[in-house]
């Protein structure tokens, strides 16, 4: 390996002997081949060695941390140290041949000491102590369950075995008894197998007390680790946050002099810099912010970067709250033990698994940001108008990522309607106008120059530890006054940890933003999160164009908290990256901010995570459509929280649905048998056309619910609930 960078600084540990608990000095550690080796402070603590750039920053940021007791130490020549743990590997240099000696001694010695204490430990904490016996109760509970099963198991088995032999018994026609003498041997053959899973099951939890001991070390260790991850992150997001509220305070600073900022935190990174990845279709780009006599002058309007609150307060009070989540435990036997015998489409699934609000009403939070797509319509510039429109398009995964539970399905017609016309001057509609699959469309029309209509299918596979959520069907979006028209698909969703852990949500994948008119676009990334990266968690990156491919805006941030743009001035091309790729550098102005998410009401965190808008989603209004979710039975007596009666009366609304089925694939058949044309369950609010621009068919708004609703005239509405 290369010796160059290896610097002059003295690395004498300035600790206690090695023998002692806790070890410090200064090492070099090798970064790459650009840099060598670099200086950096170690902390040798509780089997962990931790190293820092500089002793001050002990007190908020950790570079890299190594568990000795997996890791394995090897020395190369005088003075070097070579650690391997977790498949990565660091090469440390002491000063002197001395120095390296003292710090192996106190490795190993601390490594046989985690070891030994990993191997012997017990939990100590009460807490941690009442939980294990508490769930050492319920496994002894399971045991006496698993025990009655075996009861039984042999009682019915001898009681069966007694009968078929006192039928064998009998005076019967040759024929009968050779039926009865096969029955009688299939019951011999249940009772041989019974009572051979029953010995596997015996076999089985003697195995499991036996190693109780080695499970509870295991679940405590574990417990400690998570610990300890959490006091990192907690740090990171300290320092996070210091700095960000530092380079507010200082923006002056910032902007006269960036490019030297930049390169000195590049050349401070300890391992190779990462650029941003490359997009599907473009180069990948580093962005550089101009200083401020080189600066152009932006060309966005005064009330581009004003995203400080809504225009308009609504004229009505709307609620603040719904009532506390009930703390329900789920019970996976009770709704397996009432599934027996029953079809696999008949099986209720409970609602504990939902939130009290309907996909259409999910599908409608689409709209929290509205007040980006008014300023839009304001634009003169189509490229500010596109910045805007990808910042909607983000802001929609906003409330995505707390959210874990599931919406209810829609029942076919069920429709949804959003009359904000007073307040904020749209109107939006949704209707379920697919059972199989669901499909739902969606159409809002806007008093302040814009209009959105889409039609989604929801697609989902489940592959073992996640589910992945793929939203089907193009969203449009067009503004009366220049005739733009925007359109965009969906990323994938991921639901993580479906059957262990904790529930998190990520999205993922690539939007193309088109203007159809102007044939501008733009290309956002949504990064999947990775625990080894070190971009910022929810990461959203973009690039707007016009319509020749000359890149004018870069767009930055995350899926869940905020959006900025910067005014490219400049661009170059730069050196190769990893993958071979060569790098765009462009050069910007200083970032604005086109979006920043609300913060969540209080109480949050016991209301489903329900951002404002999604608490008035459900409430109460006088004279919308008799098949509106807000009049869904089972979904007002969860918001309520009276799951018991929710789940009985979304059994029976799903048993009523399917009776509807029935009937009109009755209706087709016997239409078929007749040579009739059958024409099936057509839509109330919406019909199926071609779209100009994507050549798709899809369903939109064909008109008359708002005449409807002024007329309070429902007749035409199925009785769905």
């Amino acid at each position: 390996m290369s010796e160059q960078g290896k610097g002059s600084a003295s690395a004498s540990a300035a600790a206690p002997a090695p023998g002692s608990d806790t070890y410090k000095g200064w090492l070099f550690k090798w970064t790459n081949y650009l840099k060598g080796y670099q200086r950096r402070w170690f902390v040798l603590s509780n089997g962990l060695l931790s190293y820092y750039r500089t002793q001050a920053e002990m007190a908020h940021t950790c570079r890299g941390t190594i568990n000795l007791a997996t890791a394995h130490i090897d020395t190369e020549d005088a003075c070097n140290i070579v650690l391997s743990s977790g498949g990565r590997t660091y090469h440390l240099k002491a000063s002197t041949e001395v120095e390296r000696q003292r710090w192996v001694t106190a490795l190993e010695l601390a490594k046989a000491k985690a070891i030994h204490d990993s191997g012997d430990e017990e939990p100590t904490s009460q807490s941690d102590r009442s939980e294990i016996q508490g769930t050492l109760k319920i496994l002894v509970s399971k045991l006496d369950d698993l025990s009655t099963c075996n009861d039984l198991i042999a009682k019915h088995g001898a009681a069966l075995q007694r009968s078929l032999s006192e039928l064998e018994g009998l005076k019967v026609p040759v024929e009968g008894g050779e039926k009865i003498k096969a029955v009688n041997e299939r019951a011999t053959l249940f009772r041989i197998t019974s009572n051979a899973m029953i010995n596997a099951c015996r076999d089985f939890l003697d195995l499991a007390e036996t190693h109780s001991r080695r499970w509870q070390r295991a679940l405590q260790y574990e417990r400690e680790q998570r610990t300890h991850l959490e006091e990192t992150i907690e740090q990171l997001a300290k320092q996070h946050n210091s700095l960000e509220r530092a380079w507010r305070e200082a923006p002056t600073l910032v902007s006269t002099a960036p490019s030297r900022l930049r390169k000195e935190e590049a050349s401070d990174e300890d391992e190779d810099t990462e650029y941003f990845d490359a997009m599907e279709d473009s180069p990948a780009f580093i962005t550089v912010t101009a200083a401020e006599n080189t600066q152009h002058r932006s060309v966005m309007s005064p009330s581009y970067n004003d995203v400080s609150g809504k225009e308009l307060q609504p004229r009505r009070q709307r609620r603040t709250h719904v009532p506390d989540k009930p703390n329900y435990s789920l019970n996976l036997w009770s709704i397996m033990k009432n599934c027996i015998g029953k079809e696999l489409s008949k099986i209720p699934m409970p609602v504990n698994f939902n939130e009290p609000l309907s996909m259409l009403q999910r599908l409608t939070e689409d709209l929290e940001y509205h007040e980006l797509l008014d300023k839009a319509a304001r634009c003169d510039s189509s490229l500010e108008q596109m910045c805007l429109v990808a910042a909607f398009s983000v802001s929609s995964y906003s409330t995505t990522v707390h959210r874990t539970a599931k919406p209810f399905n829609p029942l076919l017609g069920e429709t949804y309607e959003l009359d904000r016309l007073e307040d904020f001057g749209y109107r939006s509609l949704c209707e379920q106008v697919s059972h199989h699959p669901p499909a739902a469309a969606h159409h809002v029309i806007s008093q302040r120059g814009w209009t959105l209509w889409q039609e989604i299918t929801i697609a989902s596979k489940f592959r073992g530890k996640y589910l992945s959520i793929m939203p089907l069907g193009a969203i449009h979006l067009q503004f009366h006054s220049s005739g733009n028209h925007y359109v965009w698909r969906k990323v994938t969703s991921t639901v993580h940890n479906i059957i262990v852990g904790k529930l998190w949500i990520d999205q993922s994948g690539d939007i193309e933003i088109v203007n159809h008119r102007t044939k501008e676009t733009c290309q956002l990334k949504f990064s999947p999160y990775s625990y080894f990266s070190r971009d910022v968690p929810r990461k959203v990156t973009g690039v707007v164009a016009d319509s020749g491919g000359q890149a004018h805006y870069i767009l930055s941030g995350t899926w869940d908290d905020k959006i900025e743009s910067a005014n490219i001035i400049q661009s170059s091309r730069g050196g190769s990256g990893s993958e071979g790729k060569q790098k765009t550098v462009y050069q910007t102005s200083s970032p604005k901010l086109l979006w920043k998410k609300y913060p969540l009401p209080e109480n949050a965190e016991n209301m489903y995570y329900f951002s404002a808008l999604a608490l008035t989603l459900n409430e109460q209004e006088d004279g919308v459509g008799l098949t509106d979710s807000r009049l869904r039975p089972d979904q007002r007596l969860m918001e309520e929280g009276r799951w018991d009666e929710a789940n009985s009366e979304k059994q029976r609304l799903e048993e009523k649905q399917r009776a509807v089925r029935r009937r009109r694939e009755a209706e087709a058949s016997d239409a078929l048998d007749d040579g009739r044309e059958y024409e099936g369950y057509q839509p109330l609010w919406f019909q199926q056309r071609r779209d100009s621009v994507t050549g798709e068919t899809n369903f939109v708004y064909k008109g008359g619910y708002w005449e409807a609703k002024e007329r309070q005239d429902w007749s035409m509405c199925p009785d769905i609930f």
